[in-house]
């Protein structure tokens, strides 16, 4: 139907993808110039025997990389893009002065995804920079070959623009080396994005569902067949025209009596404006002033700190509206505001401590950054000075929160929130803060539906995916407008708890004028441009300085009474303290009542609850590993060190920390019922309460099941816990070794990396997956119908964080892990167990991932990842949460093997290439995941393989990314070779996460290959 017959088109622009017949790659080399690449590929095909270059299309990919942008310093980025472009030129020009026939398609890369860029190195700006340096770059590109019109002055050769760079999502959003399933992951979004872009484009075009669940190859369409060219389907050309930003934008003063207290007050309730000597502000970029007064997207880059609506402090009110501004008509000697341009470390920010691209994570390392700076300057008096302290973050979470749901959970958000509050409401005399709600962020999605604006909407896509790409009435919709009210709601919850207001000298008010935005307008009904900066996404100076207004306003405003709205399109006045009101709003001096929440009763115990319907086995006993039912398991048993034993678990005392609570332990205990104690036997004896082997009690022998597992054990120990686990089946008279599908859990490691230093040869990562393979090689052979959990390990430097007064804190981590607690921070030799904790990943990936264990029907082996990117719960005052350890500081409480045994279960229910390689330890008795009814049984390798087209399950069901073909049978085969090429980039970009250095293989420059229809 779309297949082209001979002989091939004669235009460029009627060329469909069977017409292709070659296809090369120029970019791939990491240290050639483009132009030198091009001169090899120009050679290659002129000089191959297997192709016509006279009569056969060609399709040449050229990558460019937007890492040597971020290479630069910022004075230096101007002229480094013009020498990319013009390098982009010079190879055009070969290519077309020498190729006949040929398509080049222009793909932006973000290559390695270096940790710094422009000296940036928060995650956050390092993500916000790369995003505004690829969009520059891009509509640098767009410009030169609008300007050498597409290198289209004959019908044999056409340049194309792909509009969109191939930029990595953020799927390890905790900024740590990525897993294996999370590269393939990369890779076949990657893959996707190419071979759309390389298509004419069709309206509506999705590649996914809601859920993100499965995507599907677009496809040629009978009216669109052709590959794009800017002939058949013309680009938007860049616009030259800013929005217009004023210079200045200030306020008129209304007020008139601007005294202080008659004596400095000693009560936060009986704060006027006049008594405020300081201010301070945390938060993203919105705070740091980026982009307010930038007229090009390159300048977004910029932070105008001195702008920032709540802590700038450039020229006057009458220029410049600002929350300092307001304050300095009260107290000509207001300090603490940032003037000028500059990061967070420079000193015009002074108290503005804002960080670029920001998430409610980073905020408690501002707040104690800002401490310290408050303690320390002598512009400060710490003790006596009234200060203002505005914290508003939230928007970059609300922005990643599709990809990472437990992440940027509300929970999570409100605990980093707490935790910098916390630590503001113990160190902080004579404050009062503003806790301003993060804004109504939906209605952002309209400056980029009006292509009339031209907003760079691919920009905004690669910052804040959550928000623009859901479409209108979706689930993923309804989950954005979720998240984004229960993370306003928590902020009032957690301070109508009234936790910071047990002293006279400190409060919190929630300031909600954000809590709904009514856009601004131009007077046709199209969004006004002028209120955002050349991104469409930060704000101008004219937003900032409504934000600014509406900041006072409410700080003058009754809790109970204020403004919850943010209208761009009124026209707000500032308001004047009164008479009978003369102070800052406070829930006291309001008579404003607290309402709190519930306040939940004390946590008896760390049972879970349980809502799975469908609890019946299989109709008959399952012969395949691939179809095996939670209720289809009729053994538990589990090999591993003083985790899996349960050393310490329930200890009160120095006396009971060497003691094995095996009942409790996460992967095997079986102590009472789940709704009591959470272990995976637990959730495994609600769908088969005829469960066998696993541990009860304290441990005792004739009570320890099948928990072969030893406290001290090492790797090397795992073949002889193997072999004693095979005799003690093959003996149990309950167990039909034959017949009954076994669940062996795998966990070890931690005692080989403790131990590494002493002991290099031996506890080496080759030795430690030998040792494994071992263990799995001898259940393999002698097991019958057997599944294996082997749990990845954890990221173990984290442990050096947990501390206690104990004398049991002082010696057990020391004796127990000398390797990695006694090391100095920053030490050679913290850094080589660091290394080797991710050799001991990779290299089980390496076991795991390939086919040695696929030999049998009844047998398979999973890696379990939840701990991958593991990280430990912090309190209020930034260490370690006790409650996750026994009194060792050093084994894990009851409370951690719950977590773990929830974790565990969940990544058992989850696709393998899309299991949550993370931990998430919040509290929720209702964690537990069921198995549904598309996908009942526990996934393995194979049923996690994409289903046929015709029988694809329901949406809500998690299923495999792997690209689904639905193409009629013209689809060249050269398709698998497109992917091949972004496989090559996701590689690299995986690669260098995975092992923090450079990729030293060569790339294949070329690729080619005649095309065949199928």
């Amino acid at each position: 139907m779309f297949a082209s017959q001979p002989p091939p088109p004669s235009t460029v622009n009627g060329v469909r993808p069977s017409d292709v017949a070659v296809i090369s790659s120029i970019g791939l080399h990491m240290h050639r110039r483009l132009v030198e690449q091009a001169e090899d590929v120009s050679h290659d095909l002129q000089n191959n025997k297997g192709t016509d270059v006279d009569r056969d299309w060609k399709l040449v990919l050229l990558f460019v990389q937007v890492d040597r942008l971020c290479a630069v310093k910022q004075p230096q980025v101007q002229s480094v893009l013009q020498t990319v472009v013009e390098e982009v030129d010079d190879a055009l020009q070969l290519l077309s002065s020498q190729l006949k026939r040929t398509i080049v398609s222009v793909a932006l890369w973000d290559g390695e995804q270096h940790k710094t860029c422009m000296d940036a190195n928060s995650e956050g700006e390092v993500r916000l920079l790369r995003t505004l340096l690829t969009q520059s770059l891009q509509e640098s590109l767009g410009e030169l070959l609008v300007k050498r019109r597409w290198y289209n002055d004959r019908d044999d050769f056409s340049v194309s623009l792909q509009d969109k760079p191939l930029f990595t999502v953020p799927v390890s959003s905790s900024g740590k080396h990525v897993s294996e399933a999370e590269a393939t992951q990369q890779t076949d979004n990657l893959m996707m994005q190419m071979w759309t872009n390389l298509l004419q484009p069709t309206v509506g075009q999705h590649n996914t569902d809601d859920s993100g669940n499965i995507m599907t190859l677009p496809c040629p369409t009978e009216d669109r067949p052709f590959l794009r060219t800017e002939g058949n389907s013309p680009s938007n050309s860049p616009s030259d025209v800013s929005p217009l930003l004023l210079p200045f934008i200030g306020t008129e003063m209304p007020c008139e009596d601007f005294s202080p207290s008659a004596s400095v007050p000693t009560s936060v309730h009986e704060l006027r404006p006049a008594d405020i000597n300081g201010v301070a502000a945390v938060g993203d970029s919105l705070t740091a002033g980026n982009g307010i007064a930038s007229n090009n997207i390159l300048d977004v880059v910029r932070q105008y700190r001195g702008l920032s609506w709540s802590i700038g402090g450039d020229d006057n009110l009458t220029t410049v509206t600002t929350l300092p501004n307001i304050l300095k008509y009260y107290n000509g000697n207001l300090t603490g505001f940032s003037v000028g341009m500059g990061k967070e470390q420079s000193p015009q920010a002074f108290l503005n401590q804002a960080v670029a691209g920001a998430k409610s994570k980073d905020i408690p390392s501002q707040v104690r950054t800002l401490v310290k700076m408050m303690k320390n300057d002598s512009r400060i008096n710490f003790e006596s000075d009234w200060k203002v302290i505005t914290l508003f973050v939230g928007g970059n979470d609300i922005c990643d929160h599709c990809y990472n749901s437990l992440l940027y959970s509300a929970e999570n958000y409100v605990q980093s929130v707490r935790e910098s509050l916390d630590y503001l409401h113990k160190q902080v005399p004579r404050a009062l803060v503003n806790l301003v709600e993060p804004l109504h962020i939906i209605p952002l999605r309209e400056m980029h539906m009006d292509p009339s604006l031209k907003c760079p909407t691919l920009l905004v896509e690669i910052l804040c995916p959550c928000v623009i790409l859901p479409k209108p009435n979706s689930k993923a919709f309804q989950m954005l407008d979720d998240i984004n009210r229960i993370y306003q709601r928590s902020l009032q919850d957690l301070v109508e708890s009234g936790r910071y207001d047990t002293r006279s000298d400190f409060t919190v008010v929630v300031q909600p004028f954000l809590r709904k935005i009514i856009l601004p307008r131009l007077p046709d009904g199209r969004p006004d441009r002028s209120f955002f900066s050349a991104d469409c996404f930060h704000l101008s100076q004219k937003a900032q300085t409504l934000f600014a207004r509406s900041l006072w306003n409410n700080m003058l405003e009754p809790l109970g009474n204020k403004t919850s709205q943010q209208d761009f399109n009124a026209d707000i006045n500032l308001k004047c303290p009164t008479k009978t009101s003369p102070y800052i709003r406070t829930f006291n001096n309001s008579d404003y009542r607290y309402t709190p929440s519930p306040t939940p009763g004390p946590i008896k115990n760390w049972g879970s609850d349980f809502s799975c319907v469908d609890l019946v086995p299989s109709d008959t006993v399952p012969m395949s590993v691939n179809q095996l039912r939670p209720a289809d398991i009729m053994v538990v048993a589990a090999l591993g060190d003083s985790l899996t034993v349960g050393t310490g678990a329930k200890a009160k005392n120095f006396f009971n920390i060497n003691k094995e609570y095996k009942g409790v332990s996460w992967s095997i205990g079986g102590d009472k019922d789940l709704e009591t104690v959470t272990t995976l036997p637990n959730i495994l004896r609600k769908f088969n309460p005829s469960l066998k082997g696993f541990s009860t009690d304290q441990g005792l022998p004739k009570q320890k099941g099948f928990n072969m597992a030893a406290a001290g054990a090492k790797t090397s120990d795992i073949p002889a816990q193997a072999q004693a686990l095979i005799k003690a089946m093959r003996e149990d008279k309950k167990v039909d070794f034959e017949k009954d599908w076994k669940l062996v859990t795998i966990f070890v490691g931690g005692n080989d990396l403790c131990h590494y230093c002493i002991d290099q040869n031996t506890l080496s990562p080759k030795n430690y997956s030998h040792n494994l393979k071992v263990g799995l090689d001898m259940l393999h052979k002698e097991v019958p119908r057997l599944l294996v959990n082997v749990v990845e390990i954890f990221e173990i430097l984290p442990f050096k964080t947990v501390h206690g007064k104990s004398v049991a804190c002082s010696l057990v981590p020391r004796t127990s892990c000398p390797c990695v607690i006694n090391p100095i921070e920053n030490s050679p030799e913290l850094d080589e167990i660091k290394r080797i904790n991710h050799e001991y990943q990779i290299e089980i990936q390496h076991l795991i991932s390939g086919d040695r264990y696929e030999g049998k029907e009844d047998f398979a082996v999973v890696l379990q990842p939840f701990l991958h990117n593991s990280f430990i719960p912090h309190t209020g005052k930034g260490e370690a949460d006790p409650s996750f350890f026994s009194v060792d500081c050093f084994h894990v409480s009851e409370r951690a093997h719950a977590e773990m045994a929830i974790a565990l279960w969940n990544n058992m229910l989850e696709p393998v290439g899309r299991k949550q390689s993370y931990n998430n330890f919040t509290y929720d008795r209702s964690k537990i995941h069921c198995p549904s009814q598309a996908s009942p049984f526990v996934f393995t390798k194979i049923n996690s393989l994409p289903r046929p087209p015709a029988t694809l399950p329901p949406t809500s069901s998690p299923i495999s990314t792997v690209p689904v073909p639905r193409c009629p049978s013209s689809l060249p085969v050269w398709v698998p070779v497109v992917a091949g090429f972004v496989g090559l980039l996701a590689g690299i970009t995986a690669a260098y996460m995975l092992f923090s250095c450079r990729r030293k293989d060569k790339v294949q420059r070329g690729v080619e290959m005649k095309a065949t229809n199928f």
